[in-house]
């Protein structure tokens, strides 16, 4: 586990506020100070020599470690129960630093879910040297039939983010173990607080720290969290050779948004059970996506997996042209249209085109405005449906 803290006496929602700080070294600074330094200097070459023979376990240039994203780590790896973590300039750089560090020509992924889009379209780039992958549903009877032998990761959304397709991680990190395969999962949809997978035998955590962590729809970032042995090779590969470090502002905005994440998650649980609630009736809807709605056999992933409920949701609508997709959207008020999601705005988006080709669902990120708002808000766009 993280170093210098007992996760198995310490909630999270002090992992999120104090621990790790030291406020006695920020001069009694309530909030922990940004280390804005692109380098740090040593009193003598002695012992300059002596740093640049472990640069990846000193500051010396943030590119590297930096104690304000050092500080972050520390509280990721921590949360998710791992032993290590490193925090990107992206949730791309930490999928793509990942990848480049783990894979090699000739090997084989396996996508479990829907993966989001520019994670595909990483590994379509990566065919160009020679990696193949393949797509499979979270059931660990799909995903062994679909191994191959030249498989070296398993990669998962569990839940993912479009149709918030579930995975029975448990299953799946077993079957992995027993053919000496890697596993990852993104878990940005649930954050550290709702899903642990690192204690169910996945070998990596990743997160877009945009999202839900940083809370605030102001910083990029991402991270990757599991075995100190992989994740330092991926410093050591994929974080400082392809060179997507987190600058020391957005680390602290992560951490600023952190202290919050336990009372906020609780808050977009509350609200998108309750706009749920009134989607479950309106005759227009033929299919909501969500995993508090999971049956058979993923309802008993939702009772293992997730302690809690994020929210982000789809849904779909009786003929589902682009014209009416288009007209419930553009009526929205307080919903906004934008990507991402995680802050405490409420946005709306769809992938359907104007020559209604493309994915027909209507996908709601809830926010924290009030959840009787937002059902008004809803209704406004039900109108044009009727």
């Amino acid at each position: 586990m993280a170093e210098n803290i007992d996760t198995d006496t310490v909630r999270d929602s002090e992992i999120c506020s104090h621990a790790f700080e030291a406020h006695e070294q920020y001069q009694g600074a309530m909030a922990p100070p940004i280390y804005q330094t692109s380098l740090f200097t040593f009193p003598n070459l002695e012992r300059f020599t002596e740093v640049m023979r472990d640069e990846r376990s000193h500051f010396v240039y943030s590119r590297g470690l930096n104690p304000t994203v050092k500080l972050l780590e520390e509280k990721l790896a921590a949360l998710e129960r791992g032993e290590m973590a490193k925090a990107f300039g992206s949730g791309m750089g930490a999928i793509s630093a990942t990848m480049m560090t783990l894979l090699s020509a000739g090997d084989h992924v396996l996508l479990v879910n829907q993966a989001y889009g520019p994670t595909r379209q990483l590994l379509e780039q990566m065919a160009r040297f020679g990696i193949d992958f393949d797509e499979c549903s979270g059931d660990s009877r799909d995903v062994e039939r679909a191994l191959r032998p030249e498989t070296r990761l398993i990669y998962i959304e569990s839940p993912s983010s479009m149709r918030m397709e579930l995975a029975d991680l448990e299953g799946i990190a077993s079957i992995a173990r027993a053919h000496g395969i890697l596993t990852a999962i993104d878990n940005t949809w649930a954050t550290p607080l709702f899903q642990k997978p690192l204690t169910l035998g996945i070998d990596l955590s990743l997160h877009t720290l945009s999202k839900y962590i940083g809370g605030h729809s102001d910083l990029v970032g991402g991270a990757v969290i599991g075995r100190r042995e992989l994740v330092a090779r991926i410093f050591e590969h994929g974080h400082q050779l392809l060179g997507a470090a987190l600058s020391p502002h957005s680390a602290f905005l992560a951490l600023r948004g952190l202290r919050t994440l336990p009372v906020r998650m609780r808050q977009h649980q509350s609200n998108v059970l309750d706009v749920i609630q009134y989607l479950a009736v309106q005759q227009e809807i033929t299919a909501i996506h969500h995993p508090c709605l999971a049956t058979g056999e993923a309802a008993l992933w939702v009772e293992k997996q997730l302690s809690g409920q994020a929210g982000l949701l789809s849904f779909e609508i009786d003929n589902p042209t682009y014209a009416r997709i288009a007209g419930f959207i553009n009526a929205l008020q307080t919903f906004r249209i934008g990507v991402s999601w995680g802050g405490y705005e409420s946005l709306a988006i769809s992938q359907r085109q104007p020559d209604d080709t493309g994915p027909t669902l209507i996908r709601l990120a809830i926010g924290l405005e009030a959840p009787e708002l937002l059902i008004e808000d809803l209704k406004r766009g039900f109108q044009t449906l009727r």
